[in-house]
């Protein structure tokens, strides 16, 4: 019987570009690939059964998506911020998830969009405890996407992706203990009621309260956890 490595290693056989992308930046996005880490080109060609000309290029995608650098010598590495690129990042961060939260709640008096939202966001509802900080990650992440999904502005949602609020996450991963997850969860939910019951200003005031406390935690990390300025 094949292993489970074996058998993850043989469906992604013949993995085209597209697929591979995705992959890659989900993996950096969860934490799998750490901020600072070389990505061995011999090991992931063998892993996910590609050629090395279509890993290049994939490298080459994510370099230009900010996800990786690529560094003479060393190759492809996971981008590191360091505490002043991370802390501009908020800045700009705060602005426009408070911007989103207050179009989602204006945008919510559509019952399409109402209903979308409430599926998008059904798992923070949940009490069950979050056994991993990869599942709170993701949890996480398809939060803030479906706040700005429900914007109903096409354009913000680009720009957010762009920011990057899942490679922050992931540099600061070893440092999510339950208790911070927890009050970030009830954070969400407070942004998810305000959105919910068309509450422009207190979706505004939930959604500046939240990022303004995750950049105030974040400030306060050792330097280690940062790349040199």
């Amino acid at each position: 019987m094949q292993s489970d490595r074996t058998a993850t290693q043989t469906a992604r056989r013949g993995m085209k570009g597209e697929d591979l992308v995705a992959h890659l930046r989900r993996a950096i996005q969860l934490g799998r690939y750490v901020p600072g880490q070389r990505l061995v080109e011999i090991d992931l060609t063998e892993e996910l059964g590609v050629s090395r000309s279509l890993l290049r290029e994939a490298f080459r995608r994510l370099s230009a998506e900010g996800l990786l650098e690529i560094v003479p010598n060393r190759g492809a590495v996971v981008h590191r911020l360091s505490l002043k690129e991370t802390m501009e990042l908020f800045q700009i961060r705060i602005e426009l998830e408070s911007l989103a939260a207050r179009l989602a709640a204006a945008n919510c008096a559509a019952p399409q969009v109402r209903d979308r939202f409430e599926q998008d966001v059904s798992e923070i509802w949940q009490e069950d405890v979050r056994l991993s900080t990869s599942a709170y990650l993701i949890e996480n992440e398809k939060f803030h996407a479906a706040v700005f999904r429900a914007s109903g502005n096409g354009q913000l949602s680009l720009i957010n992706r762009q920011l990057q609020l899942s490679l922050i996450m992931a540099q600061i991963s070893a440092s999510l203990t339950p208790d911070i997850m927890a009050k970030s969860i009830g954070e969400h939910r407070n942004i998810a009621n305000a959105v919910l019951n068309g509450d422009v200003a207190a979706a505004d005031m939930a959604a500046r309260a939240h990022l303004s406390r995750a950049r105030d935690f974040v400030s306060q990390m050792h330097g280690s956890v940062f790349k040199s300025e």
